[in-house]
């Protein structure tokens, strides 16, 4: 558990006033990128590119161009040479271990003037760590020392257990651009001392290579800064064993003492007053869970018509038993979603991301970055089955959300904007003459300047817990 609070010292509160609404936090090192990501993400920006240019040395480091390259070179010269002499790519543990090590070596652990910890001053929870993940551990550490090179300054095993241990607890992980995958890990100090609360008044991004924490609401002045570690969407038992598995400490925050939302999230359909027994919910439950795991191995086998079957299988026996905020459900709601719009059955794909989005609505923060994502796919869905109305209002919906989470200057605040004065055009034309709007979408679809039908690649895609995990 994070060992000190941070509290804002004036008013912090999402405004047009850029310095009001977001603080940089500046990393101890700079991130290690994911290896089997190499090829697609930029090294020193994180965007992900069709083409990038390899580093000539090591074949592992790619970069947008040579300004991106350049940029990084400072950073990367020294692992460069470490993976050329060990002759692999160690995993990104241990790569940001050894950047973190070579810049205290060189600077210090110190930042930037508004540090407010340094590493020693961090927990790394060792001696919590069950007897599997002590063996994790020791392999890291024992490849560590196979990559470390024989002429960088040589540390004692004790200082390099503590890193790995502050990282597995205290790194966090950096998305792409877009903020749809986790593309690698670093260090960030103050982060570091942001609590968890698992209705928090704040939330952390990277915008263009610099995580920021931003304000989801008025902040007091005095009052704590608080970040989610965990999805809210799990249920209170959940988000509690996560918390304590993965960082070391028992949440006490109001959601979870009180179980908030917890009966809706797992409750029965009520129609007209009336409302399933609990035995009826609980086998629809049941049902749906078993379901999931079938739906969930026959996605990872690409195999997208029988996840259709199954899912509609599962929903046609359990949406009229289950609330319309179980999250069983919306989860089947989203893969359909997200499937049935890859196979282009737009209108299908349409009417469950609006469920869905309706569902997370009753669950999630209003400024909830998981709402704003999941209303901007629901916004493409729905101007791609041709429901320009709604969809319109969705973009509107997802643009006003991600303008807090992710401020105006991010590349998906940006494309949502350009999505925005498109279908407000479009809502127009619509509305003055359906004709000429039906042929301007036809040009529309032809150049496909929106589309989201990307290869379905998790359940519920989208920006659900950015703080590292061990995998």
């Amino acid at each position: 558990m994070k060992h000190r609070q941070i509290c804002f010292q004036t008013n912090f509160l999402p405004s047009q006033r850029q310095e009001n609404m977001v603080k940089h936090i500046f990393p101890l090192a700079s991130p290690a990128q994911v290896p089997s990501l190499a090829e697609r993400i930029c090294h020193s920006c994180f965007r992900r590119q069709e083409k990038l240019q390899r580093c000539g040395q090591c074949k592992f480091a790619h970069y947008c161009d040579r300004t991106c390259q350049r940029a990084g070179w400072a950073e990367h010269k020294l692992e460069c040479s470490a993976i050329k002499a060990y002759g692999k790519v160690p995993n990104e543990n241990i790569r940001v271990v050894a950047r973190i090590m070579w810049r205290l070596d060189k600077e210090g652990s110190t930042v930037s003037d508004m540090q407010l910890t340094t590493l020693d001053e961090l927990e790394d929870h060792i001696a919590d760590m069950p007897e599997d993940d002590l063996k994790e551990l020791k392999v890291d550490i024992h490849n560590f020392l196979d990559y470390w090179p024989h002429n960088s300054k040589q540390h004692t095993i004790d200082d390099i257990s503590h890193i790995f241990g502050v990282i597995n607890c205290n790194g966090f992980s950096v998305s792409d651009q877009r903020g749809l995958q986790a593309v690698g890990v670093g260090l960030f100090p103050n982060l570091c001392l942001v609590n968890h609360d698992c209705w928090p008044n704040c939330t952390v991004i990277l915008n263009h290579g610099k995580i920021e924490l931003r304000a989801l609401g008025k902040i007091a002045e005095g009052e704590e800064l608080t970040v989610a570690y965990v999805d809210f969407l799990n249920l209170s038992e959940e988000r509690q064993r996560l918390l304590k598995t993965q960082y070391f400490f028992d949440c006490t925050c109001e959601h979870c003492k009180n179980r908030i939302k917890d009966d809706i999230k797992i409750g029965g359909r009520e129609e007209d007053g009336v409302k399933p027994s609990e035995e009826q919910v609980k086998e629809a439950t049941d049902y749906c869970f078993q379901m999931l795991e079938k739906m969930e191995k026959a996605r990872l086998n690409g195999d997208y018509h029988e996840v259709v079957k199954i899912c509609r299988e599962c929903i046609e026996k359990t949406e009229p038993v289950l609330a319309d905020t179980h999250i069983y459900l919306l989860r089947m709601w989203s893969t359909m979603s997200e499937v049935q719009a890859y196979l282009q059955y737009f209108d299908d794909a349409a009417d469950y991301a609006r469920k869905m989005v309706e569902g997370y609505m009753k669950l999630y923060h209003p400024n909830n970055a998981a709402l704003g994502m999941a209303a901007m796919r629901a916004g493409v869905t729905h101007w791609q089955a041709g429901q320009i109305e709604v969809g319109h209002g969705m973009i509107c919906k997802a643009y006003a959300i991600l303008m807090i989470t992710h401020g105006p200057t991010h590349p998906i605040t940006k494309d949502l904007d350009a999505m925005r004065i498109q279908t407000e055009m479009e809502l127009r034309m619509f509305k003055q003459n359906e004709y000429v709007y039906h042929s301007m979408r036809e040009a529309a679809l032809k150049n496909k300047p929106m589309t989201m039908m990307h290869e379905p690649k998790s359940v519920e895609e989208g920006i659900k817990n950015l703080f590292h995990r061990r995998k």
